[in-house]
């Protein structure tokens, strides 16, 4: 076996100057741990009070050339038949979890181990977090990038905003259409009216889309998509009225 110690270089260095440089270096990237975390916290406990003003994906898509469309409005300024719609398809547990639905994360994936169309078992939390915090990316090494990041913004928005303001900002950053975001926005787009006046039948659409909102059109929906929405509005009959509080037990 060669000794490490024949090269010259390492020769050259005492074995304590070594270790200093080492503790040097950690000491560094210690530093950078706790002030990304601080960040990262206060940020989020920003955004429990005041709407964030772009994502990264908005950015993006304006980069894109596809516009920018959006207008918050509050929790209290959102129909319930669009609370109600975006629960029952996008994440039926959401009010039983802390961000991850570990039974819909199996269900997916043996659904997509016999399956060629891909289905995901992310949550609202997980959308979120993803949604506000984090890039888009098609390609293997981002997405993977991306994951591994994710469940710590999704612990970070449980933690500190509560269902309520993750159902609120979800609806309000979610892409609905080429440019679109959040409900006011995709309401008055699609169906001209605001967030407030949707029915069952135009949430239950727009809950429709919310996978593919690049594809499918709420305001001109397809026949899988009618049908899809068809099935929400069926599944919206299992849920709470969510106008005060998503959770609210019935």
């Amino acid at each position: 076996m060669d000794d490490p110690l024949a090269d010259p270089l390492l020769r050259s260095q005492p074995p304590q100057r070594r270790g200093g440089r080492m503790r040097r270096v950690m000491r560094r990237l210690g530093r950078i741990c706790v002030l990304v975390i601080g960040v990262t916290v206060a940020l989020t406990a920003l955004y429990r009070f005041v709407p964030p003003p772009l994502t990264p994906l908005m950015v993006l898509r304006l980069f894109d050339g596809n516009g920018l469309a959006k207008d918050w409005v509050s929790y209290d300024a959102l129909s319930p038949n669009l609370m109600r719609a975006v629960i029952a398809a996008e994440d039926s547990g959401f009010c039983a979890h802390w961000g991850f639905d570990f039974e819909a994360i199996l269900q997916a994936l043996r659904h997509n181990e016999r399956s060629g169309r891909l289905r995901g078992g992310s949550t609202i939390s997980n959308q979120t977090a993803k949604n506000v915090f984090l890039w888009p990316g098609d390609t293997l090494a981002t997405r993977y990038a991306r994951k591994a990041i994710e469940p710590y913004f999704t612990l970070l928005v449980e933690s500190m905003w509560g269902k309520r303001r993750i159902l609120e900002v979800y609806l309000n950053v979610a892409e609905w259409a080429p440019g679109i975001y959040g409900a006011e926005a995709a309401a008055r787009h699609h169906f001209g009216k605001p967030a407030a006046e949707l029915t069952r039948r135009e949430a239950a659409l727009l809950a429709a889309v919310l996978p593919n909102p690049r594809r499918f059109s709420a305001g001109k929906p397809s026949g899988y998509i009618s049908r899809r929405a068809r099935q929400i509005q069926a599944w919206m009959n299992d849920l709470p009225d969510p106008k005060a509080d998503p959770c609210r037990r019935m």
